[in-house]
């Protein structure tokens, strides 16, 4: 190992003493001991600390500060955070550490967890209001968790209030794009004092800052509840939602139809309903009006949800999955993912299938 042999000893020392101030490992080791230890131990001390992948590795010993000093103090609220490394698609959360386990959630891609133990291959975590357990062979954790946490973490705005009115400019006389429900969560781009510019679906948008918090935030692990399609749905519709969830967390593209390299709204909708026989059109208007109308009262998982912007005119589209949700290609920073039906005000229900 590269750092055993090329480093001297206080070399070793001070990078073992910034992993100490990482909070990684607990002990001041020496070049000597290091081998040693790992040997009599099979790393399971410095495996427990989350250090063991980087021990087994060839690292010098700048490589070893510069990872350690990634890893200071970036933890989120998570003792030991642990990130959903899936190439597409969700992480099973299972009741028990079995792939024959009952499911208790998903967690989509990047998403992260905190890890309470580990165990023949799997891991016991929780994941927002999720807990159970997940593969290992899927799981980011130790330094390679926090550094790749660092890298998704971002900044959210969160209304405190109903109805509050997301603006075309900065200031009180601009046009009301819409409204969204208190709780919701928007995308931040910048604080402007008393506004807030954000991203409306990849729309620039405008909020009052009275009326909102602003905050970090790492993506968690969706229910089963919120993953439900209801009762009393055709085989093709349940089919048609299940699908379309397989793509929770892949990139926004604009212009883009491919459901897993990147696609916007429309192409993502078009995509999803070509694999069922429907063609639909690349443009979220256009859509809008290859269907029948219906209430927002009449929708059923595989319906059609559009927005609209201040002018009225249709820039955005959904797809309801039921349990009053939607699944749509928001923007480059959300990706692929599940709202509220009403997270902004729907503009036009349409039925594309007929079954």
């Amino acid at each position: 190992m590269k750092i055993l042999r090329g480093a001297n000893r206080n070399g070793v020392k001070g990078c073992v003493r910034a992993f100490v101030a990482a909070g990684v490992v607990c002990a001041v080791l020496t070049s000597d001991r290091i081998p040693a230890l790992a040997a009599e131990n099979n790393n399971t001390m410095l495996g427990a600390a989350g250090v063991g992948s980087v021990i087994n590795t060839s690292l010098t010993a700048e490589e070893y500060l510069s990872i350690a000093e990634q890893s200071k103090g970036a933890s989120w609220g998570y003792t030991n955070i642990g990130v959903a490394n899936v190439e597409s698609g969700n992480l099973n959360v299972r009741a028990v550490p079995s792939t024959d386990g009952k499911l208790m959630g998903k967690m989509p891609k990047n998403s992260v967890c905190e890890i309470l133990d580990t165990q023949d291959g799997w891991a016991h975590v929780k994941s927002g209001e999720v807990e159970g357990y997940v593969s290992l062979d899927y799981l980011l954790a130790g330094p390679d968790g926090k550094r790749k946490a660092a890298d998704l973490v971002h900044t959210v705005v969160i209304a405190e209030t109903d109805g509050l009115n997301v603006r075309d400019e900065a200031n009180t006389e601009s046009a009301v794009m819409t409204q969204v429900l208190k709780g919701e969560e928007l995308d931040f781009e910048e604080d402007m004092g008393e506004w807030i510019r954000i991203s409306m679906d990849g729309e620039p948008a405008y909020v009052a800052s009275q009326y909102v918090r602003v905050e970090s935030k790492l993506d968690t692990a969706i229910t089963m509840t919120e993953l439900l399609y209801g009762q009393g749905v055709s085989d093709v519709r349940v089919d048609l939602v299940e699908y379309a969830k397989q793509f929770l967390g892949n990139p926004y593209v604009w212009g883009g139809t491919s459901l897993t390299k990147g696609a916007d709204c429309s192409g993502f909708v078009l995509s999803i309903y070509k694999k069922y026989g429907v063609k639909l059109s690349h443009h979220a208007a256009t859509q809008a009006n290859e269907g029948t109308k219906i209430s927002a009262s009449e929708l059923k998982p595989g319906d059609l949800v559009f927005y609209a912007n201040s002018g009225g005119a249709i820039n955005h589209v959904a797809i309801y999955i039921g349990s009053g949700q939607v699944i749509h290609a928001s923007n480059p920073k959300s990706g692929i993912k599940i709202s509220k039906y009403n997270y902004r005000t729907p503009k036009k229900c349409v039925r594309v299938l007929y079954d």
